[in-house]
């Protein structure tokens, strides 16, 4: 198996854990490179913090959408892992990083040119669009490297070694770091680029973990075969790829659609309350950092596991890690809802941002848990060749729980009233998701 890692052999509880420790690190520097950014950002003043805030749920948007097409390869190429056979595993990886360079060109082609269109329906105006504009290009024109680190780095976790994972992560988040303080401020003798600077940081950064990457899967692990690169075969697996990729895009955007709901919504109530909303969505991509690592193994665990047909595995993997996040959950909405206000003194001393951030974690945090069982839910389908109903599960907390609920909250009780929504759509999502994921795995 060319040191390709199998998920079917140890026991469960290890299996999760030996990938999902080595994970944490990456995942912390994940997590620490949004928050970086928005400090670095809030540095500038409330204008720049409310564009970077207006950028996100789009940005988030966009990589969602690129993750489908890794969540597309994902459990095809864990698959073909359970059941022993590398070469189609390598056939797959090597189709699968074809087809991103005809889907990094659409979104960089479609992307620049809404780019004033889009984030004016958002509610930027004035200088803010400008600031906007400024960062969204240089982030547009670096799609390709996105869509090739990220994708590759998807692959890669399909073979369940989460540490070289890890490793990407980490390396991609210290450098930017590093690149922010120089290129937005200015400093070894590098000119001051502001906000177009973050946007930079980002794509020299990945590009980067890129190099990486390709390393890793090529040499390493030799998931790279151009051996089924004839017109039929490509486009027949470009078929099997995107029949999971299309479901599982659908499905993971939205996540950003939903903040870009909010973010709407927020948008009727002050240049503050956007700036508090970006940064609010920051702090719990933060505080969701344990569960979202243990969320990881997931996929590539179940689908392998699908694939050597040992249910009674994944059964009991979705048992442990949903009761995980519901514990887990629990403890971290009593640590916010304690530390609110200092954590949200960090990023501003305008009062009405302040008071905005507390107001979104004092609310929404009692729902963290139910969010990552129904992330975990969606999983469980994924992993069991259920691609639709993954998507369906995440389109029905959106489309028939946020939206309605958010804007209802809105209009009844104001700003309070849309976090009240989001709570309320959680818990219910959260539910559905342990309903449903339970009468497939007893079906199947």
């Amino acid at each position: 198996m060319h040191n390709v890692s199998k998920l079917v052999d140890k026991s469960v509880s290890k299996t999760i854990i030996g990938m999902a420790v080595p994970m944490l690190a990456g995942t912390f520097a994940l997590t620490t490179y949004q928050l970086t950014n928005a400090w670095f950002v809030s540095r500038l003043g409330t204008e720049a913090l409310a564009a970077i805030s207006f950028t996100f749920p789009v940005v988030m948007l966009l990589v969602f959408l690129i993750r489908g097409l890794g969540s597309g390869a994902m459990p095809l190429v864990a698959h073909a892992i359970g059941e022993r056979d590398h070469k189609k595993a390598a056939q797959l990886t090597t189709q699968t990083l074809l087809l991103g360079v005809p889907f990094a060109a659409l979104i960089t082609a479609v992307g620049i040119f809404t780019i004033g269109p889009v984030f004016s329906r958002l509610g930027a105006s004035g200088e803010v669009l400008k600031l906007v504009a400024r960062y969204m290009k240089i982030w547009y024109s670096g799609t390709i490297i996105t869509v090739f680190q990220m994708v590759m780095a998807d692959l890669i976790v399909s073979t369940g070694n989460t540490k070289a994972v890890s490793l990407l992560m980490v390396s991609s988040t210290v450098l930017n770091a590093f690149l922010d303080m120089v290129l937005i401020f200015g400093m070894f003798g590098m000119p001051r680029m502001g906000i177009a600077g973050a946007a930079l940081a980002t794509i020299l950064s990945q590009a980067t973990a890129l190099i990486i990457a390709c390393y890793i899967l090529a040499k390493k692990l030799k998931l790279v075969d151009w051996s089924a690169l004839t017109g039929h075969a490509l486009f027949a697996s470009w078929g099997k790829i995107l029949r999971f990729g299309i479901p599982g895009a659908l499905g993971m955007i939205m996540s950003p659609v939903s903040a870009t709901v909010m973010t709407k919504l927020a948008a009727g109530y002050g240049t503050a309350a956007v700036a508090a909303m970006g940064v609010a969505g920051r702090i719990e991509i933060f505080g969701y950092m344990i569960p979202a690592t243990v969320g990881i193994p997931l996929v590539p665990f179940i689908a392998q596991n699908y694939g050597a047909r040992r249910m009674d595995r994944i059964k009991k993997a979705r048992k442990g890690t949903m009761t995980f996040a519901i514990l887990y959950g629990i403890f971290l909405g009593l640590v916010l809802i304690i530390f609110a206000r200092p954590i949200a003194g960090i990023f501003s001393t305008d009062a009405a941002v302040i008071g905005a951030i507390c107001s979104y974690i004092y609310i929404t945090s009692l729902g963290y848990g139910m969010t990552e069982v129904h992330r975990y839910s969606g999983f469980t389908m994924t992993g069991t060749h259920k691609p639709l109903r993954a998507s369906a599960l995440n389109i029905i907390r959106v489309v028939a729980l946020l939206i309605p609920l958010t804007i209802a909250g809105s209009v009844l009780f104001g700003l309070k009233g849309v976090f009240w929504g989001r709570l309320a759509t959680d818990i219910l999502a959260g539910l559905i998701g342990i309903y449903w994921s339970g009468k497939i795995l007893s079906a199947t």
